[in-house]
């Protein structure tokens, strides 16, 4: 089954080609997938509340903890912390998204998942990879500690979370569409490449990538969307739930093919969710540079602290 709004996003982008965007997906883990799963310890997760209203998440756990048990079936022995904790009661459809930074790789897993005890079973339904442009390389240097705790929340961010984004090399996006699933995807760039508009409103590039057009063809039918930023010195993550649209006009932003605009309605601070104290950040070679900082221009390097 084809995706409405993938459609109609690749028509006006000017893709063609009928193998593009979730039609070319398979519900099945090929065992070079299964075998990446099982060597993780952070997975993203999205999934929308019983309001409709998307959020992002993370589960972590050692390697292992993300387990195949056949070809459709993944039990993560983990269960999320706020704002996604307790969704999974009942079966629910979730967006997965396994990330190796210091790789590069990552792979997707949309479906179903419901809590079982600790854990979540998850039964898939897209399944594929992704190309590693604009990931920055890190890697954790301690385990996770403590249990995920709410550190606040509201409907406008202060200005040291307006600072977190505004200077954000790395976020992701949960989005979907009812009867037609979850999914949630990476983005990357240099600090920078998200601008805070702002006290609940914030832009940022959509670059160029592999033609699926799986987030913004949620969009196109949907405009929930749920945002997540991580602070990888501290192990915190910054939740954000609102309303996102596509601007086909990329103005000057370098490198951007389009534009999209975030709307907050809610925002979460939680610690305790990550491993704190990741390395300094490798950025990917292709990142375009950020308007009003010819410093900072793209490649590998180690971030400023």
């Amino acid at each position: 089954m084809r995706h409405p709004g993938e459609i109609a996003v690749q028509r006006r982008a000017g893709v063609r080609g009928e193998d593009r965007g979730s039609s070319r997906t398979r519900p099945e883990i090929p065992d070079v997938a299964a075998a990446f799963l099982r060597e993780q310890h952070l997975l993203v997760a999205g999934a929308a509340d019983d309001r409709g209203r998307f959020w992002a998440g993370v589960l972590t756990g050692p390697p292992g903890f993300a387990s195949p048990e056949d070809d459709r079936t993944i039990v993560v022995h983990a269960l999320p912390g706020p704002p996604l904790d307790g969704l999974f009661a009942g079966e629910r459809a979730i967006g997965l998204l396994a990330i190796e930074p210091h790789t590069r790789r990552r792979m997707r897993v949309n479906g179903t998942a419901v809590q079982a005890k600790d854990a979540l079973v998850v039964w898939t339904e897209q399944v594929y990879s992704n190309c590693p442009k604009y990931i920055q390389t890190r890697e954790p240097t301690s385990k996770p500690a403590g249990t995920p705790a709410r550190l606040g929340g509201g409907t406008a961010l202060p200005a040291h979370h307006q600072e977190w984004i505004g200077t954000a090399d790395t976020f992701f996006i949960a989005t979907g569409v009812e009867e037609l699933g979850a999914d949630v995807s990476h983005r990357g760039g240099n600090p920078g490449f998200v601008q805070v508009t702002g006290p609940a409103s914030l832009v940022f590039p959509d670059y160029v990538g592999n033609s699926m057009y799986m987030t913004l063809g949620n969009l196109e039918l949907n405009p929930a969307a749920g945002l997540l930023f991580v602070d990888w010195e501290r192990g915190e993550t910054l939740h954000l739930t609102g309303r996102a649209r596509v601007d086909w006009d990329p103005g000057d932003v370098p490198g951007a093919q389009r534009l999209v605009r975030f709307e907050l309605d809610e925002y979460v601070h939680v610690a305790g969710t990550v491993a704190p104290g990741w390395t300094a950040p490798g950025y990917h070679r292709f990142n375009p540079p950020v308007p009003g900082d010819a410093s900072r221009t793209s490649g590998e390097r180690t971030a400023r602290r």
